[in-house]
């Protein structure tokens, strides 16, 4: 039997003469007729309003009014159900669906949304408050998921498809977007989105969400005023960008920083910044400027502090020697496991510049340029914590040595709604740069190494 004749079987035993169903299996039997209405009132938008649509000259919000004006009226100008019943909402997802970004629009606008993970058409999930939930949203199908990433990309001047399916992007507003398409992914189009937080969080923020402590932030505050090298370590998604952030609004106003970043997140208040941001190769492969391009270039730009997102490559080894030369009081980001694991890290990313230098001179630069390690963790409960502030102090032979100055204490347990009870606790060793802290004219509270060691 043919495929024809087996479609055709299919449409006379579901009494629709052949025609394909419009509603996929788990879902309302009103959604096939709300997708038929929302292709009806939008090709009609398009037939009256054509190139207006694309007028980059017209404003967005005159462009939001006069599509909502013709939305309305094509929809008073329709009688079914739908259309009389609800015509506010069916005009909110059309809107969101012309000028927005379809079903994802509404969780965008959401603030208490940090991610939004779509993982196919018929499955969307969300990261509220540090959890993962599936929420009550889909595409109607896997084109209409491809043309919502396809407006994403092509808004930010970047191309994905079967011959490149993965790429990295951002929003107009600076969130991050992560894009990978068939035959990559199995399971349809997966597109992930870390929003960009409208209001930078500020170091009172941190304190308040327990990330850290007051006295821990007047150390950092001691620590980025007094230019020590910073290095902040962690997960994926365990807040270290949010933490450099705040340590770079501790740098003071009369000084000129350059920040380099993958996709551009920070949110940095002083006057004289220099914003540098990568930018992958063109259709041809041609055109790439990487973060190791950068760090090479800000060295010419007469920078005092350097401030990387993130280190993932050679630009390690870059960074290393700008540190020890001159640039102190740089900050970065790496993903790592533990202080410890940072370091083998920024080992193993210098090797890859390809310079093919001796193990012991990479650990001598590590040792000599970075000062003070920041390890953050993403918690059972779905918090972010600061769980290790740790110096680094020299070589021992071979080996870089790391001590621990505070430690989260996992001990105190769970309190009754399963969130941690325990805080960053002194172990009891005093930092070996307060001397270089008090040469540089920084106090230090002196009340801070006074509390009873862990």
């Amino acid at each position: 039997m043919s495929l024809t004749d087996r479609l055709s079987q299919r449409g006379h035993a579901g009494g629709d003469s052949g025609a394909w169903p419009t509603t996929r299996p788990g879902r309302g039997p009103g959604v096939g007729s709300a997708a038929a209405l929302r292709v009806r009132v939008h090709r009609e938008l398009l037939s009256i309003l054509g190139p207006q649509l694309y007028d980059q000259r017209t404003g967005h919000e005159a462009l939001e009014q006069k599509v909502r004006e013709t939305i309305n009226d094509v929809l008073a100008r329709d009688e079914s159900p739908l259309a009389v019943a609800d015509p506010a909402r069916i005009a909110a997802e059309l809107i969101d669906e012309i000028l927005g970004h379809g079903p994802v629009e509404p969780l965008l606008r959401d603030p208490d949304i940090t991610e939004i993970m779509v993982n196919g058409p018929d499955r969307i999930f969300v990261e509220r408050f540090g959890q993962i939930h599936q929420v009550d949203a889909s595409f109607v199908d896997e084109d209409h998921l491809r043309r919502v990433i396809d407006r994403i990309v092509w808004r930010v001047g970047r191309r994905v498809d079967e011959a490149s399916p993965m790429v990295d992007a951002r929003l107009p507003d600076g969130s991050r977007v992560n894009v990978v398409l068939p035959p990559i992914a199995l399971d349809g189009s997966m597109l992930t989105i870390r929003k960009f937080a409208r209001e930078a969080f500020t170091v009172d923020d941190l304190i308040g969400f327990g990330t850290l402590t007051q006295e821990v932030a007047q150390l950092l505050y001691a620590c980025v005023r007094g230019r020590l090298d910073i290095v902040i370590s962690g997960g994926t998604g365990s807040g270290k960008t949010t933490t450099l952030n705040v340590l770079s609004g501790f740098i003071p106003p009369t000084e000129r920083i350059v920040t380099i970043e993958d996709a551009a997140e920070l949110q940095l208040r002083q006057d004289h910044v220099l914003r540098l941001e990568a930018r992958p190769p063109n259709i041809e492969g041609r055109g790439e400027v990487t973060i190791r391009d950068l760090v090479r270039n800000s060295l010419r730009m007469r920078p005092d502090r350097i401030v990387i997102g993130e280190v993932r490559d050679g630009a390690a080894l870059d960074l290393l020697q700008a540190m020890n030369t001159g640039h102190n009081g740089s900050l970065t980001t790496v993903h790592a496991n533990a202080p410890r694991d940072s370091i083998a890290r920024l080992e193993t990313m210098s090797m890859m510049a390809g310079l093919d230098l001796p193990v012991r001179a990479i650990r001598e630069q590590v040792a000599s340029a970075v000062d003070v390690i920041i390890h953050q963790d993403r918690m059972r409960d779905g918090t972010r914590r600061v769980t290790h502030i740790s110096e680094v102090i020299g070589m021992e032979g071979e080996v870089v040595t790391v001590q621990d100055l505070f430690v989260f204490d996992h001990r105190a347990g769970l309190d009754d709604q399963g969130r941690h009870r325990g805080t960053l606790r002194w172990t009891g060793l005093r930092p070996r740069f307060l001397d270089t802290l008090a040469d540089a004219g920084v106090p230090v509270p002196a009340t801070l190494f006074e509390s009873s060691p862990w």
